[in-house]
């Protein structure tokens, strides 16, 4: 006997007769990023204690929609918590201080046995240690589940897994809706706002065609987001669910798209609550969920939603008051250690961020990060290349140690402006991380990697060869880049590089080795 129930978002649990194991559970009435994301559709119907009383927990990562304190403060004592063995301690040491206490972590790609019957369980990380992203490959009762999650495989590591399980993959869940603060909280007019958003939405959706077309489960399953915004201050982000315009596509409208792309594939959706039986396929479908829809009367299932959940809301309101006198201090020590973790991070930002806290004992800090180390002032003369608008009472608990950095982004409560428009994955690594081991494993990785491996493309008329993989986070080309217009677009993370000259040409990255044959 081999189930899967869905539970939501990214949250799923297998059933086998030897045991159950609930992947990333997102259960929390109060959502989750400073009570800003809450489930979308809402699960609040399914009854969290058989899942707490599981025999295993899988949890991908750091993010609050998969490693919900709320759920995991009830766990059994009998519980074991299964987490892929990252770089840096922080995954473990969060979960210590929630208060969970059988941790196993996971070796990437070592099957870890769950039961005397051969089931057995590993992890597949993202290839740069710069994404604490990972999937699941589960098989249990002579079934496979290829969990995905949020982690952007490359198509080799997927086919590295069917050929793990046997050959055979009858479950691969997917992630189709990247649920990132850009272009929201930056400052664009509305008609560019959307067609970045329209970008990175294809972009996210050819990325999930060509690891499906590389694989071919049985099944796959769009899911893991995306989420909703229930407080006033952020109701107006959710034009992003939009089926037509939304940068968060949702699972039903996701797997329309890539039905039409790629037809022989089986495809299929699931709700909160639904059961597929892996063994015969039979689905057994949520009374609840099956009432909602992602397309008719949205407005008014936002606003109820909201409604209900005005409470917690302003209970997380209330929990964060304007910062202390002394904010100020902590705010220019908190980025003093900052600059000590990497000096390799604070060449490769090399940039102004311009710090703009509103409210009460707030204040305007200029951060200058390059070759020289970290400076931190008053505002300077020179322009910054980021300016990051926020209140104060949001960004004291990251000085308090409550919450990362990352955890705030995803919130969504700020405002972000970038002059010039280019992305720069160390700052929000260095933000992200805020630890040494971490960003040691990053720099060992990126100034490690044997380039030499080369491909040949073409475009047009003209033949390049290039490096073989991205290097941004290591993607195979071959197989996950798109080459058009004279340029080079990898499906791994979106970045773009100049075909002619290798330069990276939406983002803060080493070049593309290239040269026109």
């Amino acid at each position: 006997m081999a189930r899967v129930k869905f539970l939501g978002h990214a949250g799923l649990s297998v059933e086998s007769s030897a045991f159950t194991l609930v992947f990333d559970p997102w259960m929390s009435p109060s959502g989750a990023y400073l009570g800003s994301w809450f489930q979308y559709p809402r699960n609040d119907h399914i009854d969290v204690r058989p899942l707490t009383a599981a025999q295993y927990v899988a949890v991908s990562h750091e993010h609050l929609d998969h490693m919900d304190s709320w759920f995991l403060e009830q766990l059994s004592d009998e519980t074991t918590v299964l987490i892929p063995k990252y770089p840096s301690p922080a995954f473990g040491d969060r979960l210590l201080d929630i208060g969970v206490r059988k941790i196993v972590e996971l070796e990437p790609w070592e099957p870890y046995p769950l039961a005397d019957d051969g089931s057995w369980i590993t992890c597949i990380p993202e290839l740069s240690p710069m994404c604490h992203d990972s999937g699941f490959l589960l098989v249990a009762a002579g079934r496979s589940v290829l969990n995905c999650n949020d982690a952007r495989l490359t198509a080799s590591q997927a086919r590295r897994a069917k050929h793990l399980a046997g050959g055979r993959l009858d479950f691969m869940g997917v992630q189709a809706a990247a649920a990132t603060w850009h272009p929201m909280r930056y400052s664009y007019p509305v008609e560019e706002q959307r067609q970045i958003a329209m970008d990175k939405r294809i972009s996210k959706l050819r990325a999930v065609h060509r690891l499906v077309r590389a694989t071919a489960p049985e099944l796959a399953v769009p899911f893991a987001g995306p989420p909703c915004f229930l407080d006033p201050e952020l109701l107006e982000l959710n034009w992003v669910l939009d089926p037509e315009f939304g940068a968060f596509v949702d699972p039903e409208t996701a797997r329309e798209w890539l039905a039409e792309h790629l037809p022989a594939q089986r495809w299929e959706t699931f709700r909160p609550g639904d059961v597929l039986d892996l063994e015969t396929g039979e689905v057994e479908r949520d009374p609840v969920s099956a009432a909602f829809s992602f397309t008719e009367g949205r407005e008014e299932y936002l606003r109820r939603y909201a409604e209900d959940r005005a409470a917690v809301i302003n209970e997380t309101m209330d929990a964060h008051p304007s910062p202390d006198r002394d904010f100020p201090e902590r705010f220019v020590e908190h980025f003093v250690r900052l600059g000590s973790l990497s000096s390799y991070f604070l060449e490769q930002i090399d940039m102004t961020v311009r710090f703009e806290i509103t409210g009460a004992n707030g204040g305007v800090w200029d951060v200058r990060m390059n070759a020289d180390g970290l400076a931190i002032g008053p505002p300077l003369a020179e322009r910054p290349g980021y300016t990051v608008s926020v209140p104060g009472r949001w960004v004291e608990p990251i000085l308090s140690g409550d919450i990362a950095w990352e955890d705030l982004l995803l919130s969504m409560r700020f405002q972000l402006h970038r002059d010039p428009d280019v992305y720069n994955d160390y700052l929000v690594g260095l933000l992200k991380h805020a630890n040494a081991p971490a960003l040691q494993a990053i720099e060992e990785y990126e100034t490690g990697r044997d380039e030499a491996e080369r491909i040949t493309v073409t475009d047009g008329g003209r033949t390049f060869e290039i490096g073989r993989y991205c290097p941004h986070a290591g993607e195979d080309l071959s197989v996950g880049a798109i080459i058009e217009d004279g340029r080079v677009y990898c499906l791994g993370h979106n970045f773009t590089f100049d075909l002619s000259t290798g330069a990276c040409l939406n983002a803060r990255s080493q070049p593309l080795s290239t040269r026109e044959i």
